[in-house]
């Protein structure tokens, strides 16, 4: 009697580390539009992508590290001890557009998203790195350099590479707030729809 509730207690004991084993994990490192600037937790994307990931019944943990006004060089600082303590399967990294606003060197911010995506790699995390688009008024001498590192490291790192999330709503003055540069509560499900199908299709899930 005793050893078979030793090989049941061993038998379970071996499945929840396989599942364990198995659980993926996304950390999202963003600015002000991964935070949800302006609006409730629950109202932000990645709530929202949490929701639809239970829904389908998708074993995906997403962990929202992102904090408004957030620098390439501020997540960098923070990058370490996020990936120590999470050891996230995926690191979604969604910065460079305040860098931009304070016009910093595009090549400063190449520099800080490889050191960045260089720690996922330490810490057994696949870097996506998403787009960032800059409005015109940068000039486009600027703005043709800094959009351009992204395909760039993309390739030198061998991370995925993801387009800008606001790339179909930007444009919609009802999903944008009166800034121009943050998205509506509005239009949060769309973000998150377009993510998830973004990893869908990947293969993450």
């Amino acid at each position: 009697m005793k050893l078979k509730i030793l090989i049941i207690y061993f038998l379970l004991n071996l499945s929840l580390n396989l599942y364990s084993e198995k659980a993926k994990s996304l950390l999202i490192l963003g600015d002000s539009i991964s935070a949800g600037y302006g609006m409730s937790k629950e109202k932000q994307w990645s709530e929202v992508l949490k929701e639809k990931l239970n829904q389908e019944k998708i074993s995906l943990k997403i962990i929202n590290a992102s904090v408004s006004g957030e620098t390439t060089g501020g997540g960098l600082v923070r990058s370490d001890k996020l990936l120590q303590n999470n050891m996230p399967s995926y690191l979604l990294i969604e910065l460079g557009g305040n860098d931009a606003l304070r016009g910093y060197p595009p090549q400063t911010v190449k520099s800080n998203l490889l050191e960045i995506i260089n720690l996922g790699k330490t810490y057994g995390s696949k870097s996506i790195i998403m787009q960032i688009r800059i409005p015109p008024n940068y000039g486009n001498r600027y703005r043709n350099e800094f959009e351009s590192i992204y395909t760039e490291i993309a390739e030198e790192t061998g991370s995925l590479y993801m387009p800008f999330m606001l790339n179909n709503i930007a444009l919609e003055k009802n999903l944008m707030m009166a800034d121009g540069i943050h998205p509506t509560e509005e239009a949060q499900p769309l973000i998150a729809e377009e993510i998830f199908n973004f990893l869908k299709d990947l293969g993450i899930y």
